[in-house]
């Protein structure tokens, strides 16, 4: 199966998701996934050209695995919108050896579980990462809004910024020296609020 679309999404730091998933039910949301392990590999090209431009290419595996490519997006009040393009593929290491082929390598990984919810036109992801939890919440943007508020969240922190971003903000802020996020990576770590945010605080779009 192949998805081409353009992707609107707005991705906050949610440290309790446990409160996250009573306000759900109780606003009658449809558990569309349960909690599931992702493991993404991020690849770059051997002139290091595809993170500069806001490029993705990902591999994702879960209970299938896909291929993802995502443009450059642009930013507005924390949210971000961009070109995405994904294929169900069956076999990753096959399409890790054509993506070699073509010139990319695999540059780092990262993991996390994810619940998925779906709330009057809104798929709303519940994230854990080995640096925090997060919701993310992809629809047009007046359903992203309107939804930010049945959640409660107005006051949560928006990050424009990719996992990979995020996770090279903390290397940054916590002075960490470890090449993949992992959760065996950050085992005895903690990751205080304020390390999530870039010094500078400029917004990005990379996803």
């Amino acid at each position: 199966m192949t998805t081409s679309k353009q992707e609107t999404e707005v991705k906050l730091h949610t440290p309790n998701l446990k409160s996250i998933v009573e306000v759900l039910e109780a606003n009658g949301a449809k558990l569309v996934s349960e909690r599931v392990f992702e493991r993404n590999v991020r690849y770059e090209d051997h002139e290091h050209g595809l993170t500069p431009q806001g490029i993705v290419v990902r591999l994702r595996q879960d209970v299938r695995t896909l291929l993802t490519y995502k443009g450059p997006g642009v930013v507005e009040n924390g949210i971000i919108s961009r070109e995405e393009f994904e294929v169900e593929v069956d076999d990753y290491d096959m399409m890790d050896l054509i993506l070699d082929r073509l010139g990319y390598f695999p540059f780092m990984a990262y993991e996390k579980y994810r619940t998925t919810y779906e709330l009057d036109g809104a798929e709303i992801v519940l994230d854990e990462l080995p640096y925090g939890n997060f919701t993310e919440i992809e629809g047009d943007v007046t359903t992203i809004e309107a939804t930010v508020k049945k959640l409660k969240l107005s006051e949560a922190e928006r990050l424009p910024h990719s996992y990979a971003s995020i996770f090279d903000i903390v290397r940054q802020n916590l002075e960490l020296d470890m090449p993949h996020l992992t959760f065996d990576a950050f085992e005895g770590i903690v990751v205080p609020a304020e390390a999530l945010i870039k010094p500078d605080s400029d917004e990005e779009d990379d996803s």
